[in-house]
């Protein structure tokens, strides 16, 4: 690879011992010099004009050909488009399938009254942005099941829209991406995401003339003459015997590993030459975003952070420009879109929140491109354009989740809470005139700041130098070493610091929104008076998609942070092979230091539950195994997990009898079924565990789920402290994400715990930290190298460490709700009675059912809300994380808090799933097929 730029500015050698970034006691929203905060260890503050959009992520986006308006696919706030008029630059339409009043009310709140809005009943979003015809008079808009074409009027609104089908291959849908037209404008020609091809379509009859192959996952489409240039993301075909892991029903050649692809290439289909084979160029991984200057076409290899210079004329890679900008790491930067500007190259480094500015020859494309600088951008660029000479940028994720409050109710017993909320999600886009090279200089030292990139990088140390250096509880070196032999991480779901630590006084929180507060989870609150309560940390992930990503690779891709199609092609990553970084995993990174790990359920994605098992029976087997029974009866043939990884090397390390996500399972069992393991082979270096009741939605109700999670998590930490293995150990323990909940600060203010000998006790930490800190503090303890820029710019968690052990154990507190609460069929060991026995059992049990008793002229109603439950993959094999609608899921809840008397807030009365505004009749998920 001809490395293009000067990847030394500003750095080192080596690994910086700690941050760069000195936030202190900043919180996200704080302002500073270095601009405003967000919740992943950055701080943006763009160049030029910043324009706000409170209607959900910007994900594709294209200019019309006249130059006067943008217009974005969007997610997350039923909006689907968004139109801007780049001369007053003001947002002036847009299409979705939330309510016109509601759309009005939120626009109007905004300050951007009277837009133009069209209401569309197909919700899905494309894998890539919309398209203009040549003339500028309709819009194409990539959905799901094909494209949508609108008529676009000269004052930016949106005719009613006409469906062209792309039929289904199978059980695989279309996932249109990228389009464009041929040069004489006669076709549309459309990257079929979902099936692996190219289709010519008529634009006015809507029909489907041909169909071409192409690699895996074709993402955008360029013409160069007659010749049509395919960005495949996911590469070529497998070769026979190849190693290879899925992505949406195809083998995808992998390293299995790093649970990484292994090819990225572009398709060359030649359109004046139907017959004629499709070609095929190899670039680097995740080819993803185009740009053609002349006969020179400029690839964006996302997940490789590079760019490849093809010509065209021969089909050559000329060379291929490091998009690297820091030198401590070569992971993680992720170009997405590029543009060019006289002969300055402009590539968005989402992950960076910037620019990266190259000067180019463009007589002599082969010579190779100069390195300027960077320019500052808001979270996460996803396209760069220049438009009547200036710079446009779309941010997809904005100044991050800063938009309006949410409500979130938590079922029986709670109290609805509104405050910030991860789904308060904001865009922008930010334009600007290019600066002078100087100047552009001067913004690269911004960008480095803003990003904890360090000059004063070190290398590691060397086993010579640990050799003399004494051990401490974090070293400040990777490769020193550390009193901490074994560390256990255990990941939990959804909650805000807010909604259980709210009520603690002893830090920033608010009580009115502690939905889970000390009675609910007597032991989190425990942990917090003994080891430390943690009041400024922060989860990155909007959901549960994006959360585990964080966990487990310290990044959530590109793949998923720009899944335009709302998540059509995949959700969770932990089985599609092209949501993983090139670099491997956290548990990968930990072998690759020489230590061992062991998984129980975390990112798993294969169950194996027996047919037929039932939460009832679960608890059961754990109570009685809790109570000194045979531990043998949570292995019989009606509960044994087969549970499994599609990702060998976590397949390798996995526990087969650890349940993964799944709220049919209470989490007092896979307490149980981790003690087993424990106690007969102890712990290995790394251990992780997924407890997820707290996700709720299952047979329990969510103050019950909640209370499960806590007992678990309370007992968890009671054996390993009672064990021989405490005085050396560290138990991390933090949400997936924090989008269930709100807090005043900021919705993905999460709730953490460090428990160890070596942790500080009694305490108050409001150090920044997120869970990229907690990654890096994990792999430093352990000596493993950071898995990306992201974990190697981030301070290890040193305010929560001290080199004083205090080895006093922990005792697990009973939980003080029923675990049984809400749970329709009693178990057969009985409800649980909280230890009462008599006219006391009696009481809980009487409390319980008043609890969730519904009204006789509701039972029909609530009873179709059970139906939709059971749709929602929340239990069973096949269970999937925040799988449904959350406008569905918000008001279920909500008519279980109120015992189904009272009208979700807004609502004119109490909705069937079916009748709930803005959602269309008969859908029932954002991933229904």
């Amino acid at each position: 690879m001809a490395a293009s730029c000067t990847l030394a500015i500003l750095g080192g050698a080596g690994i910086a011992t700690a941050s760069t970034l000195p936030f202190g006691q900043q919180q996200v929203g704080s302002e500073d010099e270095k601009g405003e905060q967000i919740s992943s260890n950055q701080a943006i503050k763009p160049i030029g004009d910043r324009l706000m959009t409170p209607f959900g992520k910007i994900m594709g986006s294209t200019v019309s050909p006249d130059g006067r308006y943008l217009v974005g696919t969007s997610a997350d706030r039923s909006v689907d488009l968004q139109v801007f008029d780049l001369t007053t630059y003001k947002p002036v339409a847009a299409a979705g399938t939330q309510a016109a009043t509601a759309f009005a009310t939120a626009a109007a709140n905004a300050g951007y009254a009277n837009m133009a809005y069209q209401q569309i009943t197909d919700g899905s979003v494309g894998q890539d942005g919309p398209v203009f015809s040549p003339d500028g008079k309709f819009l194409y808009e990539p959905v799901a099941t094909g494209i949508v074409r609108y008529p676009f009027n000269p004052d930016g609104s949106l005719g009613a829209g006409t469906k062209i089908n792309i039929p289904a291959a199978g059980d695989k849908q279309a996932l249109t991406a990228g389009m464009a037209f041929s040069p004489d404008g006669s076709t549309l020609y459309a990257a079929v995401n979902g099936q692996n091809s190219v289709v010519a379509i008529d634009p006015a009859a809507g029909t489907i003339k041909q169909t071409f192959a192409t690699g895996i996952a074709p993402r955008q489409l360029k013409f160069v003459g007659t010749r049509l240039y395919v960005s495949n993301e996911g590469g070529r075909p497998a070769l026979p015997g190849e190693p290879t892991m899925n992505s949406y029903g195809t083998d995808v050649p992998a390293d299995p590993n790093l649970g990484t692809s292994t090819t990225g290439t572009l398709s060359v289909i030649d359109t004046a030459n139907a017959a004629a084979p499709v070609s095929s160029i190899d670039v680097q991984l995740h080819p993803t975003g185009l740009f053609l200057d002349g006969t020179t076409l400029y690839v964006a290899n996302t997940n490789s952070d590079t760019v490849s210079v093809v010509d065209t004329a021969s089909n050559k890679v000329l060379q291929t420009i490091a998009t690297q900008p820091w030198a401590s790491s070569q992971v993680g930067y992720e170009p997405t879109a590029i543009t060019m500007q006289g002969d300055h190259l402009l590539i968005s480094l989402g992950r960076a929140n910037a620019v990266a500015v190259y000067k180019v020859n463009k007589q002599d494309p082969k010579d190779p491109a100069s390195y300027v600088g960077l320019l500052p951008t808001d979270y996460y660029p996803g396209n760069v354009t220049v438009v009547n000479g200036q710079i446009v940028v779309t941010n997809i994720r904005g100044i991050d989740a800063r938009g309006p409050e949410v409500t979130i109710n938590e079922g029986p017993n709670t109290t609805a809470a509104t405050g910030h909320g991860t789904h308060s999600t904001t865009a922008s886009l930010t334009r600007f005139t290019l600066p002078s090279d100087e100047e552009i200089q001067k913004n690269t030292e911004t960008v480095f700041e803003q990003n904890g990139w360090d000059g004063s990088s070190v290398k590691d140390a060397t086993a010579a130098e640990a050799a003399k250096i004494p051990a401490v509880a974090v070293p400040k070196r990777i490769g020193e070493p550390s009193t901490i032999k074994h560390v256990f991480l255990i990941v939990k779901e959804n909650r805000t610091y807010d909604q259980v630590y709210g009520d603690m006084k002893q830090g920033n929180g608010d009580a009115a929104l502690a939905q889970f507060g000390a009675k609910v989870t007597p032991n989190q609150h425990a942990f917090a008076g003994q080891f430390g309560l943690y009041d400024n940390t922060y989860d990155i992930g909007t959901n549960s998609a994006e959360g585990h990503n964080w966990m487990m690779q310290g990044d959530d891709p590109a793949y998923t942070e720009t899944s335009a199609g709302e998540y059509k092609r995949s959700y969770d990553t932990e089985d599609d092979v092209l949501g993983h970084q090139r670099s491997g995993f956290l548990w990968t990174a930990i072998k690759d230091a020489g230590k061992t790990a062991r998984n129980y359920g975390e990112f798993d994605s294969e169950e194996g539950k027996p047919a037929g098992a039932t939460w009832q029976q679960y608890y059961c087997a754990a109570t009685s195994t809790m109570a000194g029974g045979d531990p043998a009866q949570l292995f019989t043939p009606a509960l044994q997990m087969h549970a499994a990884s599609a990702i060998p090397s976590l397949n390798e390390i996995t526990d087969p009898n650890a349940a993964p996500f799944d709220t049919s399972v209470p989490d007092i069992y896979r307490y149980e079924a981790w003690k087993q393991d424990f106690e007969k082979n102890g712990p290995k270096n790394f251990q992780m565990t997924w407890l997820s009741s707290d996700h709720t939605g299952g047979t329990a109700d969510p103050e019950a789920q909640v209370a499960d999670n806590d007992l678990a998590v309370g007992k968890i930490v009671d054996e390993i402290s009672h064990s021989e293995y405490w005085k050396d150990s560290a138990i991390f323990i933090a949400e997936d994400d924090s989008q269930n909940g709100t807090d005043h600060v900021d919705g993905h203010r999460a709730p953490v715990q460090v428990i160890s000998p070596y942790a500080v006790h009694g305490r108050t930490v409001s150090t920044f930290y997120s869970q990229i800190n907690m990654v890096r503090t994990i792999e430093q303890i352990l000596g493993a190298q950071p898995l990306n820029q992201k974990v190697a710019a981030a301070t290890p968690m040193f305010d929560a460490f001290t080199n004083k052990p205090d080895l006093t154990p922990f005792a697990a507190v009973p939980n003080q709700i029923p675990l049984t609460e809400g749970v329709k069929t009693a178990p057969a060991c009985g409800p649980d009675t909280l230890g009462q026995t008599g006219a006391a059992a009696a009481a809980v049990n009487d409390a319980a059912a008043k609890a969730t008793a519904v009204p006789a002229p509701m039972k029909e109603t609530a009873e179709k809300w059970d139906d939709w439950s059971e749709k929602q993959h929340l239990t069973g094999n096949g269970a999937k994380e925040d799988y449904a609608d959350p406008n569905l899921f918000n008001r279920w809840t909500w008519y279980q808090a109120h015992n189904w008397s009272t009208p979700y807030p807004g609502d004119e009365k109490i909705y069937g799933p079916d009748e709930v505004p803005g959602i269309p009749a008969g859908s029932t998920n954002h991933e229904d097929d």
